[in-house]
Order: structure tokens, then C-alpha cells, then sequence
């Protein structure tokens, strides 16, 4: 005989018409946050019921009413929290020391998926970017002028959240997924830590034998990686953990980067400096990253989740590394040039949709 509970569940699914797709793979009805969807999460719909739930976070589909549909999908997401089947989920909650902005581990929890992963076809550890918007360009600041090609400042809104490297792809990860090592800095014992480079973005994104094509990856769009650099900051570069209040110069930038004036010409260990406040090591310095996009100019339009131009023969690249000068280590520095160049300052980084 079929229980009243699950009789209770299939009367509001077929009532509301909710379908299980719409949460795969995260937990919007974990209310408390305890990766549980249980009696404590229902009890809390149960009392909101009617109001627009905003103190209790229990309008799950943000329709301004707590109501059958809510409760449809608190019934549907019933049990165990489901991470992705393409990852390890290593911490649901975002650490504090870690995720340094409490409204960037708000929004992170918001999202209902978890914060830290493991990828396991490339063994990269992965953290969730929440969506959001930004001024995307170029901002005078206490030393550094614009490019011409960093403006104008526009809007941008990334409306889906997103998995990113929390470092650079390493040699180890790069030659267990392509079986050899294109590396200039290899030989060294700290080789396999270091970042992989002299990799185009042929070798990337392009074919079915490409990195991305293996792994089921992707490269960020230049507005994912600008916002992901940024972290809720405006400055050239991105704040961390400790930064004295202000600095915004070269004092700064040797704490988070290896670059042309400390790296001895070289590249260095992935997670050496200092994070951002969304936990990504080396965004600046260590190897310029390439991103999916084409090279173009900018629009002061404000833009939605943008994939940059349609047309061009040049791909991207953003962050500067340990070859580049303070400026090129910025958060707006933008550098264009053939997708099929190599050379030992060009790395990257990898994303991945939830």
C-alpha cells in the first residue's frame, strides 16, 4: 500500500507540475544548509507558508509566495543532497577563511550547490563562482592608467553559476589526461606542481583529441574569468586575506602573483601566493591564461552572460604571468594573439557547468 507521505508527494508533483530536472544536482530546499532535505527544511515551509518567504528562504522558485509549488519541490529534492555525478564533492558550505566576502558565501550557499569539488576525469579541484554582476574594464587606480582595449566600463551579469579551477592546470594534471608534457619548465622536482605551459588554444578547445574535449571541461569566457578575478573588488587587483587596508600597488601585487619583479624568470608552484576572496590562487602571474573567446574591442552596452565577438582571428588571454610587469597582472589587462601559439608563458585554467 502506498504511503500517505509518498501519496502526499505525488498529489502535489502532479498538481504543480514539478519536474525533478529543475534540481538536479544541487539542494534548493535545504533550508538550514545541513545537506539534508528533511522535516526540519518541511517545518520551515510549513510556517512561511502564504508570506513571500523572504526571511526564511523558503520561496524556492522566487515567485514572491511560499505555496504548493515550494512545497512540490521540497518534496521532490526529499533525502541526501545530490552533488554533480561529474565531481567529488569535497565541503558543501564555503570555509569562511577561505571564501573571505560573507555576501560572496551567501550567494555561494544560495545556489544551492556545492562549494568545493574534485573533477574526477582530470583530478582538479574545483570551486563554485556564484552568479552575479560586475563592471567589467578598466579603472584608473593609484598607479596604473587603461589600454585602450580595457574600455569602455560596462555591465555585466552572469546569471548561472559556475565551477572554476582553484589553480592553474598543472604538468601532473596535463600529462595524465595527454600522455606527454609540453612544458619549457619541466626537469624540476617541483615540476609537476608547476603549471602547465606552452600550450595553445588548439591544444585547449580545439578537436576531439583537445584537453577540453577529454575531460569534459571548458575554458571561462573572459567575463567569467574577469568577475571570478575580481571577487566583489574594483581595484587593479583583487583583495586577500590580510591585504592592508588601501593598498592597491606593487606592495600588493607581490603577495598575490608571480611576476617579472620576484618570480627569477621562471614559473613556480600552483597556490605559492596569496587567494582571492572566492578562493583562486595565481589569477595574476605564474602564466597568462587563455580564455574561450575571440579578441574584439568592447561596448559600453551593459551584457548578459556575453561570449564575446562573433568574428576575429585572435583568442584570449588574461592575468599576466611571471614573465609580464605589474600592469599586464591586472584585473582588466586583456592580451589577443593567435590561437595556435605556444610559448612558455601561456597556461590556463578550467571551468565547468554545475
Amino acid at each position: 500500500m502506498k504511503s500517505p507521505f509518498l501519496s502526499l508527494v505525488a498529489s502535489v508533483a502532479m498538481t504543480f507540475g514539478f519536474s525533478n530536472s529543475s534540481v538536479q544536482g544541487q539542494c534548493p530546499a535545504d533550508v538550514n544548509h545541513d545537506q539534508q532535505v528533511d522535516a526540519i527544511d518541511l517545518t520551515a515551509v510549513l510556517s512561511a507558508w502564504g508570506t513571500d518567504g523572504s526571511t526564511t528562504g523558503t520561496d524556492f522558485n522566487n515567485d514572491g509566495f511560499v505555496d504548493g509549488v515550494d512545497l512540490s519541490i521540497l518534496f521532490s529534492g526529499w533525502g541526501q543532497c545530490a552533488g554533480p555525478t561529474w565531481a567529488t564533492v569535497l565541503e558543501w558550505v564555503p570555509d569562511a577563511a577561505v571564501v573571505t566576502d560573507a555576501n560572496l558565501r551567501a550567494a555561494i550557499v544560495a545556489s544551492g550547490f556545492p562549494w568545493r569539488v574534485r573533477d574526477i576525469s582530470s583530478n582538479i579541484e574545483m570551486l563554485l563562482v556564484p552568479p552575479g554582476t560586475f563592471t567589467m574594464g578598466c579603472t584608473q587606480s593609484i598607479s596604473y592608467n587603461c589600454y585602450s582595449d580595457e574600455s569602455p566600463l560596462h555591465q555585466v551579469t552572469l546569471t548561472n553559476a559556475f565551477y572554476m579551477g582553484r589553480y592553474e592546470v598543472t604538468q601532473a594534471q596535463w600529462t595524465a589526461k595527454m600522455g606527454s608534457n609540453p612544458s619549457h619548465f619541466s626537469g624540476f622536482p617541483d615540476s609537476p606542481s608547476r603549471p602547465v605551459e606552452r600550450v595553445s588554444w588548439n591544444m585547449l578547445a580545439e578537436g576531439s583529441t583537445s584537453f577540453m574535449s577529454l575531460t569534459g571541461l571548458r575554458l571561462p569566457t573572459e567575463a567569467e574569468w574577469e568577475y571570478a578575478y575580481r571577487a566583489g573588488t574594483t581595484t587593479a587587483f583583487h583583495r586577500y586575506l590580510g591585504q592592508p587596508t588601501g593598498f592597491n600597488t606593487d606592495s600588493l601585487l607581490v603577495n598575490i602573483a608571480w611576476y617579472s619583479a620576484n618570480a627569477g624568470n621562471k614559473t613556480h608552484a600552483v597556490g605559492g601566493k596569496s587567494a582571492n576572496a572566492l578562493g583562486l590562487h595565481d589569477m595574476s602571474g605564474n602564466v597568462s591564461e587563455w580564455c574561450q573567446d575571440l579578441y574584439g574591442t568592447y561596448s559600453s552596452a551593459a551584457q548578459t552572460n556575453p561570449t564575446g565577438p562573433a568574428t576575429g582571428l585572435s583568442r584570449l588571454l588574461r592575468g599576466g604571468g611571471w614573465f609580464n610587469n605589474s600592469f599586464g597582472c591586472r584585473a582588466s589587462w586583456r592580451y589577443g594573439t593567435s590561437p595556435d601559439s605556444v610559448y612558455y608563458e601561456f597556461g590556463f585554467r578550467v571551468v565547468r557547468n554545475p
